[in-house]
């Protein structure tokens, strides 16, 4: 688990690619302190196990699947990744509660700024829409944030400095993809209307003889 709190921005060192996936080697400052293989880190909002520590920078292999459904097959030699430790028990929940199990990556729509952030809007499938709702959380590349505009295929975040400063999105162009994931409750809410809807047509059908 984690809170989409970004403590640290690495650097992609290496890039190895296999028929089988990638393996990514990171550049870090702080963020292995404590940290052994086998740990989890959150890398742009996805949770990935370390496989090598070397100094400070550490390893992960990205399996096929990974790279299907995350911006991880795009990443090149110096991109700039923002990361986050597993949540710990003592560990204020800043953010909000993210599994690091990204749905899809989605497309960068444009920026509009004023005196005091940047508005980002993130395009989306229809798929995505009853996850969605305004003033709910979302992430975006690992960071936790809230959607300040909803439309039929846009949403839209506020980027404060701070925000701006300690993680990538402020180095996103239009049309850049960047990993989604919605908000867990969200994602039980849909689940368990949706097996409500199964029951309803089954009772409905069971009593008018049709099974």
């Amino acid at each position: 688990m984690f809170t989409g709190i970004i403590q640290e921005q690495g650097e992609i060192k290496d890039i190895q690619n296999s028929k089988k996936g990638k393996t990514f080697s990171i550049l870090t400052n702080s963020i292995l302190k404590n940290k052994k293989i086998g740990d989890s880190i959150a890398v742009d909002g996805v949770c990935v196990t370390i496989t090598k520590i070397n100094e400070k920078a550490f390893e992960f292999y990205a399996m096929p699947e990974t790279l299907d459904i995350t911006n991880f097959s795009s990443y090149e030699i110096k991109d700039k990744v923002n990361m986050e430790p597993a949540l710990t028990m003592n560990q204020a929940l800043n953010g909000h509660i993210i599994q690091g199990h990204v749905d899809m990556t989605c497309e960068v729509k444009g920026f509009s700024k004023n005196e005091d952030n940047v508005r980002l809007t993130i395009a989306f499938p229809k798929e995505l829409s009853d996850y969605l709702a305004f003033k709910g959380s979302i992430t975006i590349n690992g960071v936790s944030l809230t959607i300040t505009d909803l439309n039929a295929d846009t949403f839209t975040v506020d980027l404060i400095p701070h925000t701006l400063e300690i993680t990538n999105l402020s180095e996103l162009i239009k049309g850049d993809k960047v990993n989604i994931e919605v908000d867990l409750i969200a994602r039980y809410i849909k689940n368990l209307l949706d097996s409500k809807e199964k029951e309803t047509k089954y009772e409905f059908l069971k009593e008018r003889g049709f099974i």
